[in-house]
């Protein structure tokens, strides 16, 4: 499903990836780990379109995903990719429905099937009674949950995880770690998670090591 060849990043003169080379399957959970530096965040934004290489090439069910301009990559991001956060990065005027609902919004579908999409995933999350709720009446927990369902609204068949569990207690992570791989079961999505949580790292069909920007096993 994600094939990257080659990936060099350099920011300014400092460079953080120095030829990355990976291929991960359809339905795989695969966790990143590393030291801090080592450029896990940097190959998970390249990974997920959200920035660009210097040099190499990223192909995402097939598509050369930088042979595209910003318009058709960012839409391609839209359809194709979840994105899950350490910080939850909701907005904090929006409901939990309405945070929920716009990553179909900016694909242009109807409020009303954007709605509908969304109450099943509130009730999948056991969140149903926490639709009206702003984020700031949530808990950590629910907040993450919350993302992870916003990051599932356009079905995508990747979700990208940069230290989803980083801001969560105990009970919370074990609960977060556990829900995507019954999100994988149930829906076939793949997952890429960088973490620094080792149960997380243990739990995954495959973890990559980085180090000095390269994966080293």
């Amino acid at each position: 499903m994600i094939v990257a060849k080659n990936i060099h990043k350099k920011y300014n003169d400092l460079e953080i990836l120095k030829g990355v080379y990976l291929e991960i399957n359809q339905g795989e959970v695969v966790s990143i780990v590393g030291t801090s530096g080592a450029g896990k965040t940097t190959l998970l934004t390249i990974l997920g379109t959200l920035d660009r290489p210097n040099t190499g090439e990223v192909h995402i069910n097939n598509e050369n995903v930088f042979r595209l301009n910003d318009k058709k990559l960012a839409a391609f991001r839209n359809q194709n990719i979840g994105f899950v956060f350490q910080f939850h990065q909701l907005l904090p005027e929006f409901t939990a429905m309405e945070n929920i609902c716009i990553p179909a919004l900016i694909a242009k579908k109807s409020k009303k099937d954007a709605e509908k999409k969304a109450e099943e995933l509130l009730s999948f999350f056991n969140l149903k009674e926490r639709a009206s709720h702003k984020p700031s009446e949530l808990s950590g927990g629910e907040q993450q949950r919350i993302a992870v369902a916003r990051a599932l609204m356009n079905d995508p068949g990747i979700i990208f995880a940069d230290e989803p569990s980083g801001n969560l207690d105990s009970v919370n992570a074990t609960e977060l770690h556990q829900l995507f791989f019954k999100l994988r079961d149930n829906f076939k999505q793949t997952f890429v998670i960088v973490t620094h949580n080792s149960e997380l790292a243990k739990m995954a069909d495959r973890t990559l090591v980085m180090k000095d920007g390269r994966i080293v096993a």
